[in-house]
């Protein structure tokens, strides 16, 4: 057992351990409204979108999660607005403003003199440099989003599958789709500091696409979502501090083989 209990004295290592955790938790959360409502792409688009919060926030030395969050606010808004005003499909709303967001980003990118750790590694990601603030930032993002969905979710369900019949008895089907945007974008905004802008899409669609693989109702989904994700992250984690790898990315790897393994369960059945 000595192999389970060593990386835990180490006080980064159980910090690490609990952001996966909460992390995990929450992708899921999220994460099955993503694959049920076919927004997958979203995921990626507003890891990248964040580009701009993040290194404007750098050059004013501001707080790069702060930046990040007001990057991924205005993403989620946007995507809303060219959707509306333009009669454009949701996904080609998503991939204007991500492309634009992520251009803002590269342009304030050119003005950085200096590619320093801070910025690198927010958009890398390190598990392993998780602070005590970070797990109660990680904590709070999980409770509001969690009760918001929670409180909300009839509503969120109505509006996503049948959005006449949720017009018809008087609910803001706009508003709704914009309130998922920006908690996706909340999400995205914790998991890009967890693991980086390229990898962070992983979290919040791989394990809720095997658990749609293998289950039938939301709730059954998300729970069995926070599951394997919550495994995948934990595995990886320990399988980065031995093997001396890439947290991060060990943990996508996990999470890609748990999807793979349910893939061919499903083809079982």
């Amino acid at each position: 057992m000595d192999w389970l209990t060593d990386p835990l004295q180490f006080g980064f290592f159980v910090r690490a351990l609990l952001a996966v955790t909460l992390v995990s938790a929450l992708c899921a959360l999220v994460g099955a409204w993503v694959v049920l409502r076919g927004l997958s792409y979203i995921g990626d688009a507003m890891s990248h979108a964040v580009l701009p919060g993040i290194v404007a926030a750098f050059l004013m030395k501001g707080n790069l999660l702060l930046g990040a969050l007001v990057a991924a606010v205005l993403t989620a808004l946007g995507i809303g607005a060219v959707g509306r005003r333009s009669g454009l499909k949701q996904d080609s709303a998503i991939g204007i403003v991500f492309v634009g967001m992520f251009a803002l980003g590269i342009v304030l990118l050119s003005r950085v003199p200096t590619f320093t750790t801070d910025l690198s590694n927010f958009l890398i990601g390190n598990p392993l440099g998780v602070t005590p603030a970070d797990l109660w930032g990680a904590l709070a993002v999980t409770a509001v989003v969690g009760g918001v969905l929670l409180a909300l979710q009839k509503e969120l369900l109505l509006a996503a599958f049948d959005p006449t019949e949720a017009r018809a008895v008087g609910l803001p089907v706009r508003r709704l789709d914009s309130l998922l945007l920006i908690l996706i974008g909340l999400v995205v905004v914790l998991t890009v500091q967890l693991v980086g802008t390229t990898l962070s899409v992983s979290l919040l669609i791989t394990s809720s696409a095997a658990a749609r693989l293998l289950s039938r109702s939301l709730k059954k989904m998300m729970a069995l979502s926070a599951l394997l994700g919550t495994a995948g992250g934990v595995t990886g984690l320990y399988l980065s501090y031995f093997l001396n790898t890439a947290p991060g990315a060990t943990i996508v790897l996990v999470n890609t083989a748990i999807f793979l393994l349910a893939l061919l369960v499903r083809k079982r059945e």
